[in-house]
């Protein structure tokens, strides 16, 4: 990890997102954050309490491919869900403890969302709703009709 985001990691936020996930799920995650998320279990059970169904099928974490699967289907989930792709970490981030700063931002994110779907979530912020704006086809033609200052 290069020092920069190390020095981005936010044990603050750690703390309030391990809060917020074990709150949530009701499942503790251990003294190691990344190591209590890395089968990707707790993260499957956290989308599927935003959004039921989402992971239909958490794979009890035998084998490396199964956490792998598991930490896969949540990021597909949680796109659904609607975090944006630029905000999601690779599978390999949180797998092989590379990225933990990407983690952590989008885990965030999807704090973010929930915040602004209606949970009732201690972290991130709200994103504004998208503002739709309907002129009326008389409003815009007469809007034609008017000189601009600059001729």
């Amino acid at each position: 990890v290069s020092p920069q985001l190390a020095q981005k990691y936010d044990p603050q936020r750690e703390r309030e997102l391990r809060a917020w996930i074990e709150g949530t799920t009701g499942r503790r995650i251990g003294d190691n954050f990344m190591d209590g998320l890395k089968d990707g279990v707790i993260l499957c059970e956290l989308i599927n309490k935003l959004q039921p169904g989402s992971v239909p099928k958490v794979n009890e974490p035998v084998q490396n491919w199964h956490k792998l699967e598991n930490i896969g289907n949540f990021l597909r989930a949680i796109t659904r869900y609607g975090v944006k792709p630029h905000d999601i970490f690779e599978a390999n981030d949180l797998f092989e403890n590379t990225n933990h700063t990407q983690v952590q931002s989008t885990l965030i994110a999807l704090a973010s969302q929930a915040k602004t779907k209606g949970n009732n979530v201690g972290l991130g912020v709200k994103y504004a709703e998208k503002q739709q704006r309907r002129f009326h086809p008389e409003k815009l033609r007469e809007g034609r009709n008017i000189i601009g200052l600059q001729v």
